[in-house]
């Protein structure tokens, strides 16, 4: 069986349905046809990682720039790599 893709705003409007309503998750799970371990981990994803929406622009910034560095090394171990491999097929 599929598994089923749901878009995000959807997650969102239940997960915050979840943490605002009285009903219980199961409840609310069972009137949007959620199974309730599913809203339950969407649950704690958010709670989890909810926090990142409000980081700054300065951290983005800075953990783009280490994207680039981590990139960039990468791709000097791919040539290394090659290297290697270039020398030990001739020997």
């Amino acid at each position: 069986m599929p598994k089923k893709k749901y878009p995000p705003k959807f997650k969102f409007n239940l997960v915050v349905e979840a943490l605002q309503s009285r009903l219980t998750e199961a409840e609310i799970a069972r009137q949007h046809g959620v199974h309730p371990v599913t809203l339950s981990h969407w649950k704690r994803h958010f709670l989890e990682r909810g926090h990142a929406v409000f980081a700054t622009r300065q951290t983005k910034d800075a953990n783009l720039e280490r994207i680039k560095q981590l990139e960039r090394m990468l791709g000097q171990k791919e040539v290394e790599l090659a290297l290697m491999r270039n020398f030990s097929e001739r020997s």
